[in-house]
């Protein structure tokens, strides 16, 4: 009797298993059948507060440089001699924007830029230590000097700061800017210059 029992418990128990795993197989298969794994891609990009930040921590970027060289002279007459002072300086104007100036706005692949208008990036750009004395007769005090300094620095701004300068420094933003924001996944990027 006792292994009839036993005999009987197995069974039940086998029986049981059975019908727990075609439970479970139905569930599996019928149950989750609207249930799918799948990749979906979303096309939109948003320009992340990081990213704008990256950007806007280039600083001041630099888009055309222009070396100019410029012999300034002065003359001063008293009543016995004449003194004269000539110099040769030399400069770097770079033109570019400073960034932290930049507005950035995007929605989907389009991006939107607002620049700030091309501007001189560093106003001391006379390399004095290339400054050599062409010519000089006389005495002449430290303001003289500094008379004749910025002389040559208005003279230098009138050459490098002109129309032509600033749109060639304009076009090479904007190629330059279009490149970085298209290798940031952005198709349509869309540039305006601010006045």
């Amino acid at each position: 009797m006792r292994t009839e029992r036993l005999s009987y418990i197995r069974w039940t128990v086998r029986a049981l298993l059975l019908v727990i795993v075609i439970l479970l197989l139905w569930w599996l298969l019928f149950a989750e059948k609207d249930n799918h794994v799948g990749i979906e891609v979303d096309g939109s990009i948003d320009i992340t507060p990081e990213q704008v930040q990256s950007i806007k921590a280039i600083g001041q970027w630099e888009f055309l440089s222009i070396s100019d060289e410029e012999l300034v002279d002065t003359v001063r007459k008293s009543l016995f001699r004449t003194d004269q002072l000539a110099r040769i300086y030399y400069g770097t104007m770079r033109l570019g924007v400073d960034m932290s100036r930049v507005s950035i706005r995007s929605q989907g692949d389009t991006v939107s830029v607002d620049l700030p208008r091309i501007d001189l990036l560093d106003y001391d750009f006379i390399d004095e230590a290339r400054t050599k004395a062409f010519y000089e007769t006389g005495t002449w005090t430290a303001a003289d000097r500094e008379a004749l300094y910025q002389k040559a620095r208005h003279q230098m701004l009138a050459h490098g700061l002109t129309p032509a300068n600033r749109r060639t420094a304009e076009q090479n933003a904007d190629a330059q800017i279009r490149r970085l924001l298209k290798s940031m996944g952005y198709h349509q990027v869309t540039i305006r210059w601010n006045d």
